[in-house]
């Protein structure tokens, strides 16, 4: 293939990232991962924290890589997970190393904010799903626990746009990154002032929001060789928001799951809907590409599946995604379940020990066995997809028509197929690369070679194999999806009675 184009997509997960060059010749897109990284977060000063170091220095490795390659990079471009972020002081330097959205505190702070000034008024204000991981919570714990942090800072930048940052010296964020906040309005695309002024957050620090597709600078640096003439242009920095530029949908109403440590199950709508039903719904508004919305809520995703399956490691039995799915796939369907997004799986540690307790705790069957708990853990991610689905329908009047699955769980063959049968919907899954694709796309757009969102799904979809699955009879879904809503509403009364929660089942 002779490239026309290539761009250079750097996409950080909360477990892992990777640096590509897309490669677009008129017609479709050939990627290829030059550098693949792992990374974690560490306890420090009893914070949980990411090493921004080993990060930028994964990012730079990558670049370095490609700058020895036979294409010609025009631009790069950085997505990440959501909320979180890095406070710069005036230089431009960091004033802490970035906390993460898992620290235990984020919890106690939410519970707080609530009692402060209400869950009612947090969701009229912002349109965002109330969830421990928001920013805002974060920020509320550093008022609180940490102000020397804010007090040092002049401006905040979600965690992409650190590495924008660094890349370019932009001190911008994102939209679609600050939209993961839950510290803007997302009906009007504006910081919620008096929201952050009642939690004691300084409004100083929320930065200039800029657009999707904008062009920050050259890259910077001399350590990145040749690249250095290179643009920094900004994709869908949120790596969700990314990843759904990649969809390749068919029409109407169909949902979306992009999936991997999280899940984020929604549909696409032209504008934020805030409700009474949406709020009921626990359902989220967050920005995406060219002027959409993202009606969705966060399931807790394959994180506890990956904890599960460090814990066995550690104990002698080292087994791969696939080797868990076909011990799951032995054992009875449906015979326990979890509530996903329950708090006491938020955190990292022996995540078996907390399922089994949780499933005793509930008067369900205790699952043993490897396999039983992997079951259990895929059986309740479709069922709380099913329940997404349902919620959808109930706020937006309108029925799912399909679920598109994108990411590294659309690979997940037993989840994608057992997804369809929860819903009763047909399921189409891929690209696993959709995030990368996505961003790579909307650098291309600001670079002239594609036209818009529209163009960048059509070419996506010329570039990538769809593997499709149907639902088969119904079998006891009903019933478990109402054991699911009686779980759910068991963990809300127990959160609402207990201000420390204290992960269950800890050996």
């Amino acid at each position: 293939m002779t490239a026309v184009r290539a761009v250079a997509a750097v996409d950080l997960g909360a477990e892992s990232g990777r640096v590509a060059t897309v490669a677009f010749d008129g017609t479709s897109l050939d990627l290829d991962v030059a550098h693949r990284f792992t990374h974690t977060q560490h306890l420090r000063d009893g914070v949980l924290r990411w090493d921004l170091d080993e990060l930028w220095s994964q990012i730079q490795q990558g670049l370095r890589i490609l700058d020895g390659g036979d294409l010609q990079v025009a631009s790069v471009g950085v997505d990440a997970w959501g909320v979180d972020y890095g406070l710069l002081d005036a230089a431009g330097h960091l004033v802490d190393t970035p906390t993460c959205y898992r620290d235990p505190r984020n919890v106690a702070a939410m519970r707080r904010a609530i009692r402060r000034v209400g869950a009612q008024a947090l969701y009229d204000a912002t349109g965002v799903q109330i969830i421990p991981i928001n920013t805002i919570f974060s920020l509320a714990a550093d008022a609180e626990m940490l102000p020397h942090r804010l007090e040092a800072a002049e401006t905040l930048l979600m965690m992409p746009d650190v590495f924008h940052h660094l890349l370019s010296g932009s001190r911008v964020t994102e939209y679609t990154a600050a939209s993961s906040t839950g510290a803007m309005d997302m009906r009007t695309g504006r910081w919620a002032h008096s929201l952050l002024d009642a939690l004691g957050i300084p409004s100083r620090l929320m930065p200039e929001v800029a657009a999707p597709a904008t062009d920050v600078g050259a890259l910077l640096g001399d350590h990145i060789g040749s690249l250095r003439g290179c643009r920094v242009i900004l994709p869908p920095a949120h790596d969700t928001a990314s990843a759904v530029v990649g969809v390749p949908f068919q029409g109407p109403g169909e949902m979306f799951i992009s999936s991997g440590t999280w899940s984020l199950v929604g549909v696409e709508v032209p504008q934020a809907v805030v409700s009474a039903a949406s709020r009921e719904a626990n359902l989220t508004n967050e920005g995406g590409y060219d002027g959409t919305i993202r009606l969705l809520r966060n399931v807790m995703g394959l994180w506890i599946l990956q904890n599960c399956r460090r814990q066995w490691a550690s104990q002698g039995q080292d087994l791969s995604y696939a080797q868990l799915a076909r011990l799951a796939e032995q054992e009875q369907g449906l015979r326990s379940v979890i509530n996903p997004d329950c708090e006491e799986f938020l955190s990292p540690g022996h995540m078996p020990a907390r399922i089994q307790v949780y499933c005793a705790r509930a008067g369900m069957p205790v699952p043993e066995t490897v396999g039983q708990i992997a079951r259990c853990v895929i059986d309740s991610l479709a069922l709380s997809y099913r329940r997404v689905a349902r919620s959808i329908h109930d706020v937006t009047g309108l029925p799912p028509t399909a679920v598109n699955i994108v990411g590294g769980g659309s690979s997940h063959e037993l989840l994608s197929q057992l997804t369809a049968d929860a819903t009763g919907l047909p399921v189409r899954c891929g690209p696993v690369e959709a995030t990368a694709l996505g961003n790579a796309a909307v650098q291309l757009t600001s670079l002239g070679e594609l036209d818009g969102l529209a163009d960048a799904r059509r070419v996506i979809a010329a570039s990538t194999a769809i593997v499709e699955y149907h639902p088969r009879p119904a079998g006891e879904w009903e019933e478990a999806g109402e054991r699911l809503d009686r779980l759910v509403l068991a963990d809300l009364d127990r959160a609402v009675r207990s201000d420390h929660p204290v992960p269950a089942g800890e050996p």
